[in-house]
């Protein structure tokens, strides 16, 4: 039988919802993997990778699953792992170093999607924001987290409110950048691997009903993970267009091929898009190895595609081996 280890982040001592997460893709990826004969087994990591590394080798994995969100409760040394992957010479699933790296990184990211003449909203570093035009809005994002940490109403600004500015005095030792807030619909559209290359799934609008006018219609961490909150109930995915969408759901599949093959993704992926009142549309991040427990975007574009998400996981297998 072979044997399969899933690496996941080590829990802080009081996690939150979006770190607790990780313990739920665990236990699908684990049931996943053991309706497919596979012996499984689990490993938490920290930042002692070399206790890591000797207990991973003591297992003597055919395949390591890599679900590994953070390090020491950090989005900036998720590579981290996937560094300590490439040494052992272990088939490992997802995203490789180089991937990793760029994509979580979402300046970085955002330099090599103009660079690649792909469409992503503007954006300016904290040094520019005395730079940034007074008439438009704009949302403060952290460069390396995920998950909405840190996003909600209180980061949205217009170029002319004070607040902008006063966000970086108060928080000076924030890692975050200013990004053009898109007045439009929002796409988070799913990629899968497998043998017969990286296949785009059903996309999903996400719908934000009952919002006020002037409350920004985002995906901040109330949305996803606060179930009491008006933002939570009140977006909804939804996998439904009428058929003049068309052309542009097109032009979104199109997008997110170029990402996979640009930013070199492998397994598994998810494109996040705004869509301006022109019908424009824009990148906004390239999630490598993303959320993949039941309740999350790329569960369920795999369940709207009718797959198995025990199929699923031989797919990202493959590309693991290949």
């Amino acid at each position: 039988m072979e044997k399969a280890l899933i690496l996941i982040n080590k829990m802080s001592s009081d996690p939150a919802e979006d770190e607790l997460d990780v313990l739920e893709q665990a236990r699908v990826v684990e049931e996943a993997l053991l309706e497919n004969g596979y012996q499984v087994h689990r490993e938490f990591l920290d930042l002692d990778l070399l206790t890591a590394r000797t207990a991973i080798m003591s297992f003597h994995p055919d395949l390591i699953f890599n679900l590994v969100e953070s390090l020491d409760g950090k989005g900036e040394l998720v590579f981290l792992p996937t560094a300590l992957l490439e040494s052992l010479d272990i088939p490992y699933t997802g995203c490789q170093l180089d991937s990793m790296y760029l994509t979580s990184n979402k300046v970085l990211a955002k330099k090599k999607l103009i660079q690649k003449g792909l469409p992503t909203a503007d954006w300016y570093t904290s040094a520019q924001a005395s730079m940034i035009p007074p008439d438009k809005r704009y949302i403060i994002k952290p460069v390396w987290e995920d998950a909405s940490v840190d996003i909600d109403d209180h980061v949205v600004f217009t170029g002319s409110d004070p607040g902008l500015k006063e966000y970086f005095i108060r928080n000076p030792l924030k890692k975050a950048f200013i990004e053009e807030y898109i007045e439009g619909r929002e796409f988070n559209i799913s990629i899968l691997g497998g043998e017969n290359g990286p296949e785009v799934l059903p996309p999903a609008e996400i719908r934000f009903m009952n919002f006020p006018e002037g409350k920004p219609r985002i995906v901040g961490y109330r949305s996803k993970w606060k179930e009491d909150s008006f933002e939570y109930r009140n977006t909804i995915r939804s996998f439904d267009f009428p058929v003049e969408d068309r052309d542009l759901l097109a032009r979104l599949k199109a997008l997110c091929l170029s990402c996979w093959k640009e930013f070199n993704l492998r397994g598994y992926a998810r494109v996040d898009f705004r869509v301006d009142g022109k019908g424009h549309p824009f990148i906004l991040e390239i999630n490598a190895n993303p959320c993949i427990s039941p309740d999350a975007g790329f569960y369920a574009a795999c369940q709207t595609a009718g797959y198995p998400f025990s199929d699923v996981i031989l797919r990202i297998i493959y590309d693991a081996f290949h």
